[in-house]
């Protein structure tokens, strides 16, 4: 585990397998050679986004959770502060622009989660689950050269969300209840750790009739395009973008789709959908393309590595970066991108020295933009904190910079060099804005933990597991806390009366959601 970010990783090991891919992104359910595919229904057979009529917002957004919660368990589930802060700056300004636009609305807006949980997975895939929640494998942020493709993907899924395509779909065909879908969900992720068994689940009929029944219809696609658009160019992104993901798609699809490439399978590219991208881009789109940022070939390149690569590649991209030439006095993003992925190869390798030497040189090559300078002043910061230097990983970090990577790596540096009611400090606010973050939660955890005080590092345990919807384990923290507090060991001092009674108040609100959740599984 990456010591720096508190990497969590996994998303569903399922998704890699095509065979089981249809069963677990709800929206992003790949067509399985030898099974029938889902004709379009036509626009008029679809229910008003008003039905609901089998699954209200609240149904939706629990279901979600359930699906959400084995990817949080997933080991390939991953939490790096550096490529989530990049993702949320496109992710935000899109959710934004969907407020003003009124496809987000105030019901949905505070009911769904609207959350993007990355998973580190070579295959270029995204996908949207029940109740806002959106998965994102760091094989599509490798693939794309631009702030507005990735924009493009998020801003359709975004759409398919906001649309209640699910929901609709759920109603269109009542027979089958959202439960059982969910039940089918997480048995495909228990089958994914045996091929066979999840194969022998697809050639059911009850499979081919959950993959009926949930494939979006063509006339879902065309509208998620058409108002993902919208959204991402209310945004601010270049609608060019748009037409150069499709592009990119539907050239893969004709050289290389091994499996590699469920979004290609999910998503069929038709004509008529790229051709009405290219008409919107003819009418809206800037004269050029955006050209590609130093900091987004980074990400780019950090998505590339941190995504389970092979020792082999890990070693060809190091000798790639060694043998890097920048050209021309203008910075070279090619290079910017080949150095950093060699950095991080190296460092991933545990080759601290050569780590050392290619960070160096992209450094210097990005010192005149600030924002890629901070971005290789971050990877510089993870071989030394790797490396066991912490002197030299705190003359690399800015300890007051708002930055949630700062705001991590600087609060272990407070931590460990005895400073945790610093660390305290910085944290406190923070979770107090972010409830959900259940990274920053364990790093106060710790830091409580440091200044002995127990029973606050007890309860900050506790929401870090609320915060990733394991309530179960949240509620024995919980209980914990409260045992302690009834019952504190000898010498630790008064009990907070305030903190105990912000947990008990805690942990009636989980145990609700608990019963909730045992409800559910006896309704389903």
């Amino acid at each position: 585990m990456n010591k720096l970010f508190i990497q969590n990783k996994g998303l569903v090991h399922a998704y890699r397998a095509p065979a089981a891919l249809f069963l677990i992104a709800i929206t992003l359910l790949a067509p399985v050679p030898g099974l029938a595919q889902t004709r379009a229904a036509p626009a008029a057979e679809l229910p008003s986004l008003g039905d609901g009529n089998s699954m209200g917002t609240s149904a939706e957004r629990r279901l979600g959770e359930r699906i959400a919660r084995e990817i949080y368990r997933d080991p390939d589930y991953i939490d790096d502060a550096i490529l989530v802060e990049y993702v949320q700056s496109i992710w935000q300004p899109l959710l934004a622009a969907a407020r003003q636009r009124g496809e987000l609305t105030d019901e949905l807006d505070q009911r769904f989660a609207w959350e993007v949980l990355m998973g580190a997975d070579r295959t270029i895939n995204a996908f949207a689950v029940p109740g806002g929640y959106l998965g994102l494998h760091l094989g599509l942020i490798g693939v794309v050269t631009s702030d507005d493709e990735l924009a493009s993907v998020l801003g359709h899924e975004l759409s398919h969300v906001t649309q209640r395509h699910i929901a609709r779909m759920m109603d269109s065909q009542s027979r089958q209840t959202p439960w059982m879908i969910g039940a089918m969900v997480l048995g495909a992720l228990a089958a994914s750790k045996n091929p066979d068994a999840a194969n022998a689940m697809i050639v059911g009929g009850q499979a081919a009739a959950v993959q009926n029944q949930l494939n979006f219809s063509r006339d879902m696609e065309r509208e998620a395009d058409r108002i993902g658009y919208g959204v991402m160019t209310q945004a601010g992104f270049d609608p060019l973008g748009f037409v150069s993901m499709f592009e990119k798609l539907q050239q893969a699809s004709r050289i290389s789709d091994n499996g590699s490439f469920p979004y290609l399978r999910s998503h069929p590219l038709t004509t008529e959908r790229i051709a009405d991208m290219q008409s919107r881009q003819a009418l809206d789109a800037r004269p050029t393309p955006t050209p590609q940022s130093p900091v987004q070939a980074m990400m780019a390149a950090r998505a590339r590595v941190l995504g389970n690569p092979g020792v082999d590649m890990l070693r060809a991209w190091v000798g790639e970066a060694k043998g890097a030439k920048p050209t021309g006095p203008a910075m070279d993003v090619r290079s910017v991108g080949v150095l950093y992925a060699g950095t991080l190869s190296a460092l991933r390798q545990r080759d601290f020295a050569q780590a050392r030497g290619l960070v160096a040189r992209l450094q210097a090559l990005v010192e005149p933009h600030a924002a890629a300078a901070r971005i290789a002043r971050l990877l510089a910061a993870e071989i030394e904190w790797t490396a066991g230097d912490l002197p030299a990983t705190a003359a690399l970090v800015d300890l007051q910079a708002p930055g949630r990577p700062e705001l991590l790596l600087g609060s272990q540096i407070r931590t460990r060099s005895g400073k945790a009611a610093e660390a305290i400090a910085r944290l406190q606010p923070w979770v107090a804005l972010h409830p959900r973050d259940g990274t920053a939660w364990q790093l106060l955890a710790a830091a409580y933990t440091a200044q002995g005080q127990t029973l606050r590092a007890i309860r900050a345990e506790a929401e870090a597991q609320v915060a990733r919807l394991d309530y179960a384990g949240a509620m024995d923290r919980f209980r914990a806390a409260q045992d302690w507090a009834r019952k504190p060991p000898a010498g630790s001092g008064p009990v907070d009366d305030i903190e105990a009674s912000i947990i008990d108040t805690r942990a009636r609100q989980t145990q609700a959601l608990l019963k909730q959740q045992a409800q559910d599984k006896l309704d389903k």
